[in-house]
């Protein structure tokens, strides 16, 4: 049985926590940024844990994570 691949854009964006939650990172803080609030931007700062659902789905295109 050959190897099944990883989805080469998941394996960029999502990264997984020892226990086996995934971690990605907070959007809207690449461009644009002096329109936004200084609370928008500084709530954007770091990374956040998925919910069940949407974490489920990524596993899928991580077989080995």
């Amino acid at each position: 049985m050959p190897k099944m691949k990883t989805k080469s854009s998941v394996k960029k964006r999502f990264s997984l926590t020892a226990s086996g939650k995934v971690r990605r990172n907070v959007a809207n803080k690449r461009h644009l940024l002096t329109a936004k609030p200084t609370k928008m931007k500084r709530q954007a700062r770091g990374t956040e844990i998925l919910c069940d659902a949407d974490a489920r789905i990524v596993k899928k295109f991580l077989p080995y994570g």
